[in-house]
């Protein structure tokens, strides 16, 4: 009984050991940066937000960094579990898609022209194939701006050599753009950027508006460069009077990516997942950013495939605790029942010998009740008696020993009582009987003739 007591014991133990290990909250490294930018703001306010719910499952901890450049190469080398990466750069091939963080639209505008006294103006620049022998701002230090403005020059024939391209810190387009360091400007940023509308902003002069530059061959270049998409930017998304634009502008756009290290164990990520797209929308007062965040594209033909966890949250094929482990568990109980039943074989096994032995002091027993009959010596009988008391005391070893069961001991009592009464019927006989006769019964049975 203490046996099995403690064999329950063990398993709801282990059972309990095992929930606790995978239910505990499980803390990942999400690479971030630059400092001081609107993702690493965002990523600080969810890991906040996460860390202090009682029964979070995730927990992050923010690894700041120069870019997401530099967070795609944390999360390649395996020092990141995850990581905000943009869609047009190389992306690392261990990472699988979580989130889309959002997405961010290429602007391009030119200034109004100054008119400078005894000065021709330059010509107007309406069109992107104006730009050849321009002098072209990119806002940003990232040089994957400059990429983004290659790639769109490149689609109308413009040779990205003969323009002249100058990167201005975020926070000092403003000022490079009122001190006309450029003949037109690229920004690239989510379509609400507060750094693209004051850079715009920056772009007005006596009244004058600037002049947006369509992108009309976005799809083309979606389609030549799978990591952009066709878009455009609504009339009046900058502000201003007139609405700045006027009209809708055609652009390309895309996205900054919640990214994963493959290999991390899919219940995880899956319970990130869900925990990232409960508290966005009571982040998004203090960080309009975090209602951006959108669930993954989980087509097989995706840029960026999609993780299992954030596949299984998105499908709504999340398994629960007893899903993910019932096999584990019912193999454990299984192997638990086969250990017991070899534990009781090889526990039978090695009493064997003791069981042989006690079936040998049995048989001993039963000839000693026939032999008892016929003694005429009650010194014999008392020998006999001193064995049988050694006999006893063997059994009871062996039943405390579990090498003999109840039922044999029952059969044991038998015997040991009927060899007591053939003890004391035999006494009392040689008692009744005359000296003479006892003697003369021995020499007879000694020559063997009676």
């Amino acid at each position: 009984m203490f046996v099995m007591l403690a064999g329950v014991l063990a398993i709801v133990g282990a059972l309990a050991a095992g929930y606790y290990f995978a239910m505990r909250p499980v803390t990942l490294r999400i690479a971030v940066g630059p400092a001081n930018s609107d993702d690493l703001k965002v990523v600080q306010a969810l890991a906040q937000a996460l860390n202090n719910q009682q029964h979070s499952q995730v927990r992050l901890r923010p690894v700041p960094t120069d870019g997401a450049t530099a967070s795609a190469s944390l999360l390649g080398e395996g020092k990141a579990d995850l990581a905000i990466i943009r869609g047009d750069l190389e992306v690392p091939k261990n990472a699988q898609a979580v989130a889309t963080l959002r997405k961010n639209v290429a602007v391009l505008w030119v200034p109004p022209a100054v008119k400078v006294k005894g000065k021709k103006a330059a010509p107007k620049i309406t069109k992107i194939t104006q730009l050849a022998g321009r002098r072209i701002g990119v806002v940003g230090r990232t040089q994957a701006n400059v990429n983004l403005l290659k790639v769109i020059l490149q689609q109308y024939g413009v040779d990205p050599t003969k323009v002249e391209m100058v990167q201005f810190p975020a926070h000092e387009a403003a000022e490079a753009i009122r001190n006309q360091k450029a003949d037109a400007y690229l920004a690239a940023g989510p379509v609400n950027s507060k750094i693209t509308a004051d850079a715009i902003t920056a772009s007005t002069r006596d009244g004058g508006a600037p002049t947006f530059l369509a992108i009309d061959a976005a799809e083309a270049i979606a389609q030549n460069h799978p990591v952009y998409e066709a878009s455009e930017i609504p009339a009046g998304t900058f502000g201003g009077s007139p609405a700045k634009p006027e009209d809708e502008v055609k652009t390309i756009s895309f996205t900054h990516h919640i990214v994963a290290r493959r290999g991390i164990a899919e219940s995880t990520i899956s319970a990130f997942t869900r925990q990232l797209f409960a508290i966005r929308q009571t982040l998004k007062n203090d960080f309009p950013l975090a209602a951006k965040i959108e669930t993954p594209d989980t087509d097989k033909d995706a840029v960026i495939p999609v993780h299992p966890g954030a596949a299984a949250f998105v499908d709504g094929e999340e398994k629960t605790f007893l899903d993910r482990y019932s096999d584990y568990i019912w193999w454990g109980l299984m192997g638990l029942s086969a250990m017991g039943s070899a534990g009781a074989w090889f526990a039978g096994y090695l009493k064997k010998d003791e069981r042989n032995n006690n079936s040998t002091l049995r048989d001993r027993l039963l000839d000693m009740i026939a032999v008892a009959r016929r003694s005429d010596s009650s010194e014999e009988l008392d020998q006999m008696q001193a064995e049988a008391d050694n006999i006893l005391r063997d059994t009871l070893h062996c039943f405390e020993h579990g090498a003999i069961e109840e039922g044999a001991l029952t059969a044991f009592n038998i015997a040991l009582e009927q060899f007591h009464n053939a003890v004391a019927d035999r006494k009392a006989l040689l008692i009744s009987l005359p000296q003479s006769l006892q003697r003369a019964g021995a020499q007879f049975r000694a020559t063997g003739t009676l």
